[in-house]
């Protein structure tokens, strides 16, 4: 059983909002690639995406949290692809399979390219980290609709503060292997540094087995979880 039968399509007023959303975080992560970060105002993003400043705070409210949306945007399909998962599926198997669903490595690039360019900004850091505790929420809610009502709430916070752990992990990780590179190679490897880290936190942590030629890249299996 999954849940795609009780999802609902959006209608064209909702798709328009989502397209005027992803429009301005576009203009933003441009603005960002082209000048650098400090360089612009809400208004440069406005005028890149076609829009007013007045429509800009209607979706945003301020210039890092558009930035910010970039990386939202990536874990929002994450977990769409979570909540199509069977509901009698152990958590971190979902998970896991939610990030290797999105099979294409570039559908990470959007965050990876803004992980990049921000790393060395405290205030765009500071916004990222916001966007990644959005989404320790909304694993909260998704885990909790999977597990009922019922579940320990303890369990669900030190799941989905785990789960993006593991996410930060992955690409602090990736960052330092790769650096700003973002061929297709290097976005593989982030999107399987994710799936590895989800993972690792399903087996417990156990000890890696040596990284020899026959071993790289091989992904760690997912010990028996909480299915209540």
């Amino acid at each position: 059983m999954t849940t795609s039968d009780t999802t609902a399509l959006p209608s064209r007023r909702e798709q328009n909002k989502l397209a005027t959303r992803r429009a301005i975080a576009d203009a933003a992560l441009a603005m960002l690639r082209s000048k650098g970060a400090g360089n612009f105002t809400v208004e440069d993003i406005a005028e890149e995406a076609g829009v007013s400043r007045r429509t800009f705070f209607n979706y945003f409210p301020s210039l890092e949290a558009a930035l910010a949306s970039v990386t939202e945007g990536f874990l929002d399909h994450a977990l769409e692809q979570f909540r199509l998962r069977p509901s009698d599926e152990p958590i971190l198997d979902s998970a896991r399979a939610a990030l290797m669903a999105l099979a294409d490595p570039m559908t990470v690039s959007p965050m990876a390219e803004l992980f990049s360019l921000t790393h060395d900004n405290r205030a765009l850091v500071r916004s990222e980290l916001e966007a990644w505790d959005h989404c320790t929420m909304q694993i909260i809610d998704a885990a909790r609709l999977r597990l009922g009502p019922d579940v320990d709430e303890l369990y669900l916070r030190a799941l989905a503060g785990s789960i993006i752990s593991c996410g930060k992990a992955a690409m602090s990780v990736w960052f330092e292997q790769h650096g700003p590179d973002l061929s297709p190679e290097s976005l593989a490897s982030l999107r399987q540094h994710l799936i590895d880290a989800i993972g690792l936190l399903g087996s417990g942590f156990a000890a890696p087995a040596p990284q020899g030629p026959a071993s790289r890249g091989t992904q760690p299996a997912a010990a028996p979880q909480h299915s209540a």
